[in-house]
């Protein structure tokens, strides 16, 4: 079974099977508490789908594992960057 199969399921979606990480280890996706994430992340480094992968991973608050070539933290930070950019945007939006 690949990584895909085993990270959604049977329902798969159309950008998945043309990932990188089809037919790779899963466990190389999700390694233990401070242990290297640089193979994954190499993994994601060329692939076509890495931002559809990142996009479905902070839509669906996904905490574990290597996502779109980024870590949790990294994508922690994201979502705080998107988020101020967001609300400096609103409050740009509302003073004019």
């Amino acid at each position: 079974m690949d990584a895909v199969s085993l990270l959604y399921g049977r329902q798969e979606r159309n950008w998945q099977s043309k990932a990188n990480c089809m037919g790779v280890d899963p466990d190389l996706f999700f390694p233990e508490r401070g242990a290297s994430t640089r193979e994954a992340k190499e993994v994601c480094r060329g692939c076509v789908v890495r931002e559809d992968c990142l996009e479905y991973a902070l839509a669906n608050g996904e905490k574990f594992g290597i996502w779109g070539g980024l870590s949790e933290r990294e994508r922690r930070r994201l979502r705080r960057a998107r988020a101020m950019a967001r609300r400096a945007t609103a409050a740009a939006a509302s003073a004019s």
